[in-house]
């Protein structure tokens, strides 16, 4: 059962940042940039009826995840029914959360996709920095979550909501790289 929701979950994941994809895309119908980087930014372009699709989509794919997310939780806690009843609503605060600091992550993202064909070593810094600003929130989240999962549950549960959380985020984590091009692949 484990097994069968760790791949459900992880071919979520992999679908989770469509505009990942659009970057492998754009890589891959991107012409060289030129030698010498361009003086200003180039616009973004306002959101078309396809991007807010995509938007849309993506929404979709992070709510199934999510649930996903809650039940391969539920099977490896294997709370008590007391226990439950104080896990889950921390749980589901921490999960809300999550989210507000993942969709930074999907803002550098849709950000790196956007600028993938003509990256400069500035966009490339700043999204970079971006992507460790997200880490070190996401590190502080988690942290924050086990002290309220301690106080509530104790030791060992708090420990195994982090062990648990950690594996799942780094299948996540794994998918989302895996679907990412290598920055510079295109020139």
């Amino acid at each position: 059962m484990i097994k069968k929701s760790a791949v459900v979950l992880a071919f979520c994941a992999s679908l989770l940042f469509v505009p990942g994809l659009r970057a492998q895309d754009s890589a891959a119908a991107a012409k060289p940039a030129p030698a010498k980087a361009p003086a200003a930014k180039p616009a973004p372009k306002p959101a078309s009826a396809k991007d807010m699709n995509i938007k849309e989509y993506i929404e979709l794919l992070r709510s199934n995840v999510r649930q996903e997310k809650s039940q391969m939780m539920g099977a490896v806690m294997q709370l008590s029914a007391d226990d439950a009843a104080k896990f889950w609503p921390i749980y589901a605060e921490y999960d809300a959360e999550l989210t507000k600091v993942n969709n930074l992550r999907v803002a550098n993202i849709e950000e790196y996709a956007k600028y993938y064909g003509s990256m400069t070593d500035d966009k490339a810094d700043e999204l970079v920095k971006n992507a460790m600003q997200f880490q070190k929130q996401r590190q502080e989240l988690l942290a924050t979550y086990y002290a309220k999962m301690k106080d509530a549950l104790g030791g060992i549960t708090a420990a195994r909501f982090l062990q648990v959380e950690t594996q799942l985020l780094g299948i996540i984590d794994l998918q989302i790289a895996a679907s990412l091009p290598i920055v510079g692949e295109a020139k």
